[in-house]
């Protein structure tokens, strides 16, 4: 398991937290997520480390792109 915290600086309502935890909750290599829209950060527990780009990816896809 791996753990990142996500600069997410599109965040801006509880609207957003709710379809980037409903998305990235709903993916296999995702074993937990909290978005935060105080704080425009999400955090993610993953499997495996190659799995962080398919979360970025699927970020980017909804709109939400994120950094590191």
């Amino acid at each position: 398991m791996a753990k990142q915290v996500l600069s997410v600086p599109r965040i801006s309502c509880q609207h957003c937290v709710a379809t980037i935890e409903r998305t990235l909750g709903a993916m296999e290599q995702v074993k937990e997520v909290t978005a935060d829209a105080s704080t425009k950060m999400v955090a993610v527990t993953y499997q495996k480390p190659e799995d962080l780009k398919v979360i970025l990816a699927a970020l980017e896809e909804i709109g939400y792109p994120a950094k590191q």
